[in-house]
């Protein structure tokens, strides 16, 4: 891939991108600001599954709307978790990640492997107060307090009826 583009520098980030917010586009904003041409993967559906968790959006959409971003240059899908090997494909010269893995062994190795083939490994900083995960958690509780209230209205329609049938 890094034929075509010639000498410009090459960035990759991958990410579910689901409910896709703010943190996102942060994301996508900062790595393009510090590349040439920025590469994006989308974690297919079963790798998302794999981690313990189920995307809300489809990976043919979230693919859609990820392309559809200004910043974005190329998307692809993310089949494996793996970078490097991502890299292997790719041949980028920058992945940019949350600043949540800086210091995790995973990132430690990985920076260690993308050291030696020349691939700096950029940190940028979670996006406070926004994630997918706590969209996922708002509309979850959300969902269950609306569930609440029609209980307690159909418990006071039902005490509503007692009353005035005993009026009667």
């Amino acid at each position: 891939m890094n034929e075509d583009i010639g000498k410009k520098t090459i960035g990759y980030t991958a990410g579910v991108f689901d409910l896709f917010h703010i943190g996102h586009l942060n994301i996508l904003r900062n790595a393009k600001s510090m590349c040439d041409h920025l590469i994006v993967g989308v974690t297919a559906d079963e790798l998302v599954k794999y981690k313990g968790k189920t995307a809300i959006i489809p990976f043919r959409e979230r693919l859609e709307i990820v392309q559809s971003i200004e910043y974005v240059d190329t998307v692809v899908g993310q089949y494996e978790l793996d970078k490097y090997k991502a890299w292997e494909l790719l041949k980028f010269d920058k992945i940019f990640v949350g600043n949540d893995w800086f210091g995790s062994k995973e990132w430690l190795e990985y920076e260690d492997k993308f050291e030696k083939v020349g691939v700096e490994v950029i940190y940028f900083p979670y996006t406070i107060g926004t994630s997918s995960t706590i969209i996922t958690d708002v509309l979850k509780n959300s969902h269950k307090l609306l569930e609440q209230a029609e209980k307690e209205e159909e418990n006071s329609l039902a005490a509503e009826a007692r009353i005035k049938k005993r009026k009667k």
